[in-house]
């Protein structure tokens, strides 16, 4: 779903970015190859209690598809996930024509665009707060966040006009920001899961806590 809360497929504010994703264009013409747009309820985000936080596209993921966390392994966990707490339903094939629907929650990166080697650099991650700032005022429903990794947690609370170092990333952490609960995870990255960084079980865990958080709201 694309929004007015989305930069538009050529947005030109991060130099290394834009150049990356044009290489990626040439090299592959049929895949998405752009910022990756907010992936919200059929009814919308108004819709949603929850906001999952990421870092950013995978290069043969979400910038190849065009929805966030699908076309490689953070997806399978991540959505798994959220269809066992109730926050998606459907079947997840990987793919952005698959019957998977989110069901009152809503994902977002703080960088819209693939990094070169998953890895946005400081004034990347700033410039593209101005995208992720709007998000959760566009939901008034909205209680609780999940941030993937510290760079996802750290700008999501700077988007909410909080401190980190008022909260700080751990995995399992939660912290009060302004009317939010935020709940912040290790990333589901495949390199986290292989080196038992973190585990299924840990990751079940937040979106329990989360879960619980939305109820009780």
């Amino acid at each position: 779903m694309s929004l007015d809360l989305d930069p538009s497929p050529d947005c030109p504010l991060c130099p290394r970015l834009v150049a990356f994703r044009e290489e990626w264009r040439a090299r592959e013409p049929d895949w998405f190859n752009a910022p990756v747009p907010v992936f919200a309820p059929p009814g919308g985000v108004k819709d949603a209690e929850l906001l999952v936080v990421g870092l950013a596209p995978g290069v043969r993921g979400a910038n190849r598809t065009g929805r966030a966390f699908t076309g490689d392994y953070a997806g399978d966990l991540l959505y798994a996930t959220l269809k066992r707490y109730g926050f998606a339903k459907g079947e997840f094939e990987a793919r952005p024509d698959d019957t998977l629907e989110l069901a009152g929650a809503a994902i977002v990166n703080s960088v819209r665009c693939v990094p070169p080697e998953n890895k946005p650099v400081g004034a990347e991650i700033n410039t593209c707060r101005r995208f992720l700032q709007p998000v959760p005022d566009a939901m008034p429903r909205l209680r609780v966040l999940v941030t993937l990794g510290r760079i996802a947690h750290d700008s999501a609370v700077r988007a909410l006009g909080g401190k980190p170092a008022a909260a700080l990333f751990s995995h399992g952490g939660t912290h009060q920001v302004g009317r939010f609960h935020v709940v912040s995870s290790y990333h589901c990255s495949r390199y986290n899961t292989n080196t038992g960084r973190l585990t299924e079980s840990m990751f079940r865990d937040v979106f329990a806590k989360a879960r619980a958080l939305v109820d009780a709201a």
